[in-house]
């Protein structure tokens, strides 16, 4: 009891010290520094078109600007950057990754259209954010993909889809044909052999 009200008189203290009149110069400071919706979503470079969904682009403009241009910067993702090279030019394999490195960069390259939400190459775990192409801007999906082993083989490989329609103001779940994961699936094993077939 007594704790819950030492906690509510600390935080109504920080109110009270934030709650100050600001000077006519920060004000005016402030409203410069005032944006308009649109302002917002050019500045940020996203590439969902506010005409059509301008919920969406004004989501993806804020994730953009907070992040510095996008989850990974205004550079993007790179297999390089990942595993910190100049170029990406070393062997990724040198630093020892328990996954299969053709496998890793072909996972990358293949959904490097799609904005990624994590990808960690020592656990093997690549997700994606939602996306939306220009031509349905009222469907989106996103990819869970997991890696596991050294080896480049099928069963090494996992891909789990989701996706979404929008319909009345609110994103109502689809269901995803199991043939569409084994076709990324495919299409990101062809990538990895090509890329293990370019390195020898």
């Amino acid at each position: 009891m007594f704790f819950s009200k030492l906690l509510i008189l600390i935080a109504l203290l920080f109110v009270i010290s934030c709650n100050r009149n600001m000077t006519d110069e920060e004000k005016e400071e402030m409203w410069s520094n005032a944006q308009t919706r649109e302002a917002i979503i050019d500045r940020s470079g996203t590439k969902f078109n506010s005409g059509v969904n301008p919920e969406l682009a004004m989501r993806d403009a804020q994730t953009r600007l907070q992040s510095g241009g996008g989850l990974f910067g205004n550079d993007g993702l790179s297999v390089g950057g990942i595993m910190n090279q100049e170029g990406g030019e070393k062997n990724v394999g040198s630093y020892g990754m328990p996954i299969n490195q053709f496998l890793w960069r072909g996972t990358l390259e293949t959904i490097s259209f799609m904005p990624l939400n994590s990808a960690d190459p020592i656990g093997g775990t690549i997700l994606t954010d939602w996306y939306s192409s220009g031509s349905n801007n009222n469907e989106r999906c996103k990819l869970n993909i997991f890696i596991t082993g050294t080896e480049l083989k099928t069963q090494n490989l996992k891909v789990t889809s989701f996706c979404q329609e929008f319909v009345d103001q609110k994103w109502i779940n689809k269901s995803v044909d199991a043939e569409n994961n084994i076709k990324i699936e495919n299409a990101i094993l062809n990538k990895a052999k090509k890329l293990r077939l370019e390195s020898s």
